[in-house]
């Protein structure tokens, strides 16, 4: 089976669905989204499609309307989970500086009573960020373990990075999926996880294509197809891992085992 492990909502979803079949994608991992790029016929109008991203992570939102918003997003992705149950997964995003009561009740009620599989994606931007990432690390820690998926390219740094697999290493029972593996920190990256098994290797949006094939050699039974589409394209990146991989055996654990492992491994399928 072939699992894109990380795709954001695209609309309309039959669109999604027509894309997985180009790509021949059994199953896709579904985050949410504020933008939708996939909707952008020109630059100016991708501007506008990030711009409203931008506001989000830049903070231009009290924290009752990020609530909000993360609520209605997380309500369109399970509208199409409930629509396509067989082709699609689903990771929920947590609002980052909540208490621990209010991390442990959007959990249940967003996360578990939507029956998704992770939490994520979360894109911190400072240290203060990815301590709050550690908050929500050591609640799961005590309750039901979901893997955590992590934005590693910009605007995350090396020190940051550095900081987030101090967080792996402090709660080992817990699953961090790094997000693009690490941008141009991606030789870092790799070294470090190899001596840190719970990390695992998002392998969209490259820096270099030279990284993937390292990470395919270095970790393959820890590293995770997937094309953030809309950003980028299911086929594509397929096509990517196929060439560069060693061996089919490794190209099989790539392109859906890995994943299906470890959210089997955690109850979650």
């Amino acid at each position: 089976m072939v699992i894109d492990s990380h795709e954001h909502l695209i609309l309309p979803t039959e669109n999604q669905i027509e894309l997985m079949d180009q790509s021949k994608i059994d199953k896709a991992i579904l985050f949410t989204t504020t933008p939708h790029p996939e909707q952008a016929h020109s630059l100016q109008e991708l501007k506008q499609q990030i711009s409203m991203l931008n506001s989000v992570l830049n903070g231009n939102i009290n924290a009752k309307e990020k609530k909000r918003l993360y609520e209605n997003n997380i309500k369109d992705l399970t509208t199409a989970m409930n629509y396509y149950p067989d082709r699609f997964l689903g990771f929920g995003n947590i609002p980052l500086g909540m208490t621990s009561f209010d991390i442990e009740l959007w959990i249940d009620k967003q996360i578990c009573r939507n029956h998704l599989m992770g939490l994520g994606e979360f894109t911190p931007s400072t240290i203060a960020q990815i301590q709050q990432i550690g908050d929500i690390m050591k609640i799961v820690c005590s309750n039901r373990i979901y893997p955590l998926w992590i934005h590693t390219f910009l605007p995350v740094t090396k020190e940051m990075i550095f900081s987030l697999v101090d967080l792996c290493k402090k709660f080992p029972t817990v699953p961090i999926i790094f997000g693009h593996l690490g941008g141009t920190n991606w030789m870092e990256l790799i070294e470090l996880a190899k001596t840190v098994p719970n990390i695992y290797l998002d392998l969209s949006a490259q820096f270099t294509s030279i990284a993937t094939k390292m990470a395919l050699l270095e970790l393959p039974e820890r590293c995770l197809f997937s094309s953030d589409a809309p950003y980028g394209d299911p086929f594509l990146y397929r096509q990517m891992i196929e060439y560069l991989s060693p061996s089919k055996t490794i190209t099989n654990l790539v392109l859906g085992e890995n994943i299906m492992e470890l959210l089997t491994k955690l109850n979650l399928l």
